[in-house]
């Protein structure tokens, strides 16, 4: 496909100049929007985007192969993700399929580590400069379109712990802590105990430094361990914002694990991103971002879930949060852009805002979501309405409420 034809499919909409090597310009779209031009450095660089545009178009800006004159990356970005309704589906034969899962979404002990170790081990110090107060790595939940990232944050760590039925004194098992903020919250206000696992070094040490200093250490407890050797049983288990790194090959080994360390009146929530229809993790995000990661549709996921004898007592669609959450997130990088570059240096910065750029309008255009799986091995153990969630969020929200 020449480069001419894969650009004119990339923007149908909008107001895009594009300047090609040699000189020459190519105009796109439909004249709506803002004004953006673009100019691509070298005809190496051309035949790389209209070989591979999915990888090659943030190589290309990564590495100053695509150079913005006019406009922002964020405006960039937006302008693709508008168009992606137009792109056209690639049929892969069974085979390419298979090799796709076996090779890339393997994820066994070693390879996850590396994985995690890739994204999640970056510096503290990146983090901390563009999420909320509490260190959230996931979609929040914006029960009111003014909320600040703090507000809705925290409403997603109520809304979860309501969805829990918590009581004090229950044993609670979180697959993927991130740097322990769920944890201690769930510890603070519900006065329950908390086993946290991870894979990352980095994230490890943040939380177990944090549950020390807020004397929480004997409640909320991190340990680096994978969720493949998790013994015992406890009343709830919760992972959030971790089965998009489990592989599809996975599926059921995970689930069965679910089953295993629930009690039998236990309930547990899953938390993750999905997405309408099963399809395939964008090329760039794979080898840049998330090696080995996977956003399924609940097709994939609700077979494994039946096979391991559990019920699906509750499912919850979040559309639009994330893609709300990541513009707080994309805000917050652009502000401290300049000490992150020197933390790292301009061509991180460049790879990180196409990242939050894309994530945000994969949420926004592109129809993926975050889900919600509440599940039980007994129809008893729950009430039999919702009202108790709304219940226990609004209990959640009264002064003085915290148990711990």
């Amino acid at each position: 496909m020449s480069l001419q034809t894969v650009l004119r499919n990339l923007a149908r909409e909008g107001d895009l100049t594009l300047k090609l090597p040699g000189g020459s310009e190519l105009r796109l779209g439909d004249g709506t929007g803002p004004k953006l031009v673009a100019r691509i450095t070298s005809a190496a660089w051309a035949a790389r985007i209209a070989a591979k545009p999915g990888l090659g178009v943030g190589e290309a800006y990564m590495d100053g192969g695509l150079v913005l004159e006019q406009g922002e990356i964020g405006q960039f970005i937006d302008l693709i993700g508008a168009n992606a309704k137009y792109k056209t589906k690639k049929r892969r034969g069974p085979f390419r399929r298979w090799l796709r899962r076996t090779l890339r979404e393997a994820n066994d002990r070693v390879q996850s580590l590396r994985n995690v170790a890739h994204h999640y081990d970056l510096s503290y110090e990146l983090y901390r400069r563009f999420l909320d107060e509490d260190m959230q790595y996931s979609c929040a939940y914006f029960e009111r379109p003014d909320m600040t990232l703090e507000e809705a944050q925290l409403a997603k760590k109520r809304h979860i712990a309501a969805k829990l039925a918590l009581e004090p004194g229950q044993s609670v098992v979180e697959i993927g802590c991130g740097w322990g903020g769920m944890a201690m919250t769930l510890v603070e206000e519900s006065g329950v105990e908390v086993d946290a696992i991870t894979l990352s070094i980095e994230q490890l040490k943040v939380a177990q430094a944090r549950a020390e200093s807020k004397g929480l250490a004997h409640k909320a407890r991190f340990s680096l361990t994978d969720y493949r050797d998790l013994k015992g049983t406890y009343d709830r288990v919760l992972s959030v914002a971790m089965f998009e790194a489990v592989g599809r090959p996975n599926y059921q080994e995970y689930f069965d694990g679910v089953a295993r360390l629930m009690k039998d009146d236990g309930v547990a929530l899953i938390h993750s991103i999905g997405r309408p229809e099963t399809g395939v993790t964008n090329a760039w995000i794979d080898k840049y971002i998330f090696p080995g990661g996977y956003s399924p549709a609940l097709s994939e996921v609700l077979p494994a879930i039946e096979r391991a004898g559990l019920m699906v007592t509750d499912v919850e669609i979040l559309r639009l949060h994330y893609a709300e959450t990541i513009r707080h997130w994309r805000d917050r990088f652009e502000a401290q852009r300049g000490e992150i570059a020197d933390l790292y240096d301009e061509r991180f910065c460049r790879m990180f805002e196409f990242y939050l750029g894309i994530a945000e309008q994969s949420f926004r255009h592109r129809r993926q979501f975050i889900f919600q799986i509440q599940l039980a091995k007994r129809l008893d153990v729950l009430p039999i309405t919702r009202d108790y969630i709304g219940e226990t969020e609004r209990a959640y929200a009264r002064p003085a409420h915290r148990v711990a």
